[in-house]
């Protein structure tokens, strides 16, 4: 049978560039030049060698099994088959890893046959293209690995559809491409049994070690919070280990809870010294205070270099005496907050020294853990990660296909144009005499992405990809005329290109995979230069067809990023909502405030990368980046001020239930509510908005008029708080002033007649 291949790599959606827009008055670049921005991007994190090489071993061992056995087209389909499920392999803990690779294994063999058997009825084949590139479309609101699994079995099923098998060729040709997919699952967990944690360690290690940099850097209150990224990759890294009683889970999981104090302290400690560098900048705490930050760094980078290798007994030595010199700087300051009059800044000092002692003892914990020198049951318990069971995860993602169902939604919209484009592209291929033609509607699915950004860069990198790999692979078959062998080490070292720098720059992965199918059909005995041709002018029409049908039916970032902000602005009242809740004893809070900090990272994740989107997408002026970004650093401003809260919480967890607070914080949850309702185009009057400076004022005058209130004791309070006002108002009024504008007002007209206006109220927590 004719041979088969995968060109999916398994990227994200958007190749967005990790960048946190700052300050409405940072200078940004045109349209046109952040295009090509995003166009050239090489996103070396992820790069990985061992991946790598492990998925051109599952490639070209199969090939060599198949010509030793004779039956050269039965190792082409395993090869195939363990291509496929390479997409889904990655460097995430070895259970998740597997479940995943063995979920695309089956998937993508059940696409084999099914594909296989529907080919020789032309429109049976068509149909169930169409239905299963909408599914493949409704996949995108699932997130995670799943839309990439979605795209990898919708190619496999047109190119099978393609053979016309018999239904006993298409089983075997099944039974071998899920053979191929054990096989590369095989060989991504060969390393679990000795190497059972290294997944977790590595993600806890570059966690700390972002944490040392950030401790010895200045602060940027309008920027993401520090190691925002890293927590939620630790976190995922270990939630599949939510409830494991062996002693290297805790240890882990301990960790882990561990960095997520110390981050939210490390906050409060860098705020407090900005407070004192305002008040006076020659203040003698300020010293002090940088030199134990300084002194901080070096101990997070023990524990990151403990967590990377076994710890030397020297090294252990040296960590212990650099934690000891914690406290004598904790005294100097102390001693010099004794002798400050009493004042704003003396306030500050105390609360300071307060901080101090906790990130010491916080900083002694996570060492000894790091080390192995500390009894599990003496240690601080691991968060309350909470993964989902499979039948919520089932139900969730049933809820979640239903509530995409409706042209208001621009997943649905994508999911429509995918599977009108699949099938577009699969009729047009039996009406021309081109060779391979089911390249055409595989182009156009491993092309067409929901947003006008990838699917742009995607279709011009692919167009260029490939005709740079055709001419990569007609120059080798050119100058080296290869015999079997040297086809065989050639095919290695593409996959092993592939799968290296291809999931770091699309066009890259263009060039990779195109050379690659052409040396795989040669083995199948398939003459390059027919090869050559037909993939060239099918990539190039596929490609054309989708660029297209995006243009002529897009859907733009900027209908998009007001409702993004109102996400954001949900996510942070739920967190807010958490977070005045205070109650540490009740497991089922610990869920909420759990899921509070994790929509909250995934929110303003998502907001940074729709602005980053917005920016490159044409018809996008420097002025709407600029108020965007005026936004964003406004909401950074407020959730530094109330990540403080919660590290003072949960040092003071007394503090939380102070009744004007409480009332301050449900005043809070109102106004985000209401600015979010704004954004999503509901009139909100002015007059249904809480005084939110008129209920910090109350709070102050509750720790001046009671000596004894606990408020009265612990000044950050107040003055996180007040941070939150001025944050708070200031957004408020930007968001304002942006629904004022002539500009929203379109935007909005925009969205209603695209169908992607949703003008629906959330509740309240």
């Amino acid at each position: 049978m004719p041979p088969v291949s995968n060109e999916v790599a398994n990227q994200s959606s958007s190749q967005v560039a990790k960048r946190s827009p700052g300050s409405g008055s940072e200078a940004r670049p045109s349209a046109a030049h952040a295009f090509w921005q995003i166009l050239t991007l090489f996103d070396s994190t992820k790069l990985s060698t061992h991946r790598a090489f492990r998925n051109a071993l599952g490639v070209v061992l199969p090939l060599i099994a198949g010509f030793a056995l004779h039956m050269p087209r039965g190792g082409l389909v395993v090869a195939s088959g363990a291509l496929n499920v390479s997409y889904s392999d990655g460097s995430d803990p070895y259970s998740a890893r597997v479940k995943r690779m063995l979920a695309s294994s089956v998937i993508c063999a059940v696409a084999v046959f099914v594909g296989a058997v529907s080919g020789k009825h032309v429109f049976l084949a068509v149909t169930l293209a169409a239905v299963w590139a909408f599914i493949a479309g409704m996949f995108v609101a699932v997130g995670g690995a799943t839309p990439d699994l979605g795209i990898i079995s919708l190619v496999t099923l047109l190119i099978y559809a393609a053979q016309r098998l018999t239904p006993r060729e298409a089983a075997i040709s099944g039974v071998l491409a899920l053979a191929g997919g054990l096989l590369q699952t095989a060989l991504s967990a060969a390393l679990w049994p000795v190497r059972r944690y290294d997944p977790e360690r590595r993600a806890l290690e570059k966690f700390y070690r972002e944490l040392a940099n950030r401790a010895s850097s200045p602060l940027n209150a309008t920027s993401s919070p520090l190691a925002s990224v890293h927590s939620e990759q630790a976190e995922e890294a270990l939630l599949g280990h939510a409830g494991n009683a062996d002693t290297e889970s805790i240890r882990y999981r301990a960790l882990l809870n561990q960095a997520e104090r110390i981050r939210l302290t490390l906050l409060v400690l860098m705020r407090l010294r900005l407070r004192m560098e305002r008040e006076i900048p020659d203040y003698p705490g300020i010293a002090i205070l940088d030199s134990y930050l300084q002194t901080a760094s070096q101990i997070l980078r023990y524990i990151s270099d403990s967590l990377s290798a076994e710890p030397h007994t020297e090294s252990q030595e040296k960590a212990r005496q650099t934690v000891e010199a914690l406290d004598q700087f904790s005294i100097q300051l102390r001693e010099v907050a004794a002798i400050t009059p009493p004042s704003f800044i003396a306030a500050v000092a105390k609360d300071a020294v307060f901080q101090m002692d906790a990130l010491s003892g916080q900083l002694r914990a996570a060492l000894d853990l790091s080390q192995n020198n500390v009894e599990l049951r003496d240690a601080a318990y691991a968060p309350s990660l909470t993964p989902k069971t499979w039948k919520e995860t089932f139900s969730n993602t049933i809820e979640v296909f239903r509530s995409h169902l409706s042209l208001q939604s621009p997943i649905f919209r994508h999911a429509v144009r995918l599977a009108v484009l699949v099938a577009l592209g699969d009729i047009l291929g039996t009406e021309v005499s081109w060779r391979r033609t089911y390249w055409l509607p595989m182009t156009i699915a491993l092309v067409l992405k929901p947003e006008f950004t990838a699917t742009f860069t995607r279709g011009l990198l692919r167009i260029a990809g490939t005709i740079a790999g055709l001419l990569l692979a007609t120059g080798l078959f050119h100058l080296f005329d290869p015999g079997m062998a040297l086809q065989v080490i050639l095919i290695f070292v593409f996959v092993f290109l592939l799968r290296w720098l291809g999931p770091a720059n699309y066009g890259i992965f263009g060039i990779a995979v195109s050379a690659l199918i052409v040396l795989l059909l040669a083995i199948g005995g398939v003459p390059p230069k027919d090869v050559i041709w037909a993939r060239g002018v099918n990539t190039v029409v596929g490609g054309a067809l989708a660029l297209l049908a995006y243009w002529l039916w897009p859907t733009w970032e900027r209908t998009r990023v007001s409702a993004r902000i109102a996400e954001l602005l949900d996510a942070y009242r739920n967190y807010a909502h958490a977070l005045a809740r205070w109650n540490p004893a009740d497991k089922s809070w610990l869920q909420e405030l759990e899921r509070g900090r994790r929509g909250a990272r995934s929110a303003r994740a998502n907001l940074e990368a729709s602005i980053d989107r917005l920016g490159s997408e044409p018809g996008t002026t420097r002025e709407q980046i600029a108020r965007l970004s005026a936004v964003l650093a406004s909401s950074h401003r407020f959730i530094h001020a109330l990540m403080a809260l919660d590290a003072i919480f949960s040092q003071q967890p007394v503090l939380a239930h102070s009744p004007p607070l409480k009332n301050f914080m449900s005043k809070l949850e109102t106004t985000l509510g209401l600015l979010a309702s704004t954004l999503r185009g509901v009139r909100v009057a002015s007059k249904d908005f809480p005084d939110l400076r008129e209920e910090h004022r109350v709070m102050v005058r509750s720790r001046t008029t009671d000596a004894n209130s606990e408020l009265a004791r612990f000044d950050s309070i107040n003055i996180e708080a007040d941070r939150i006002t001025n944050s708070v108002n200031t957004l408020a009024e930007q968001i304002m002033q942006w629904t004022r504008t002539p500009e929203f007002a379109a935007l909005h007209k925009l969205r209603l007649e695209s169908g992607t206006e949703n003008t629906r109220i959330k509740s309240h927590p």
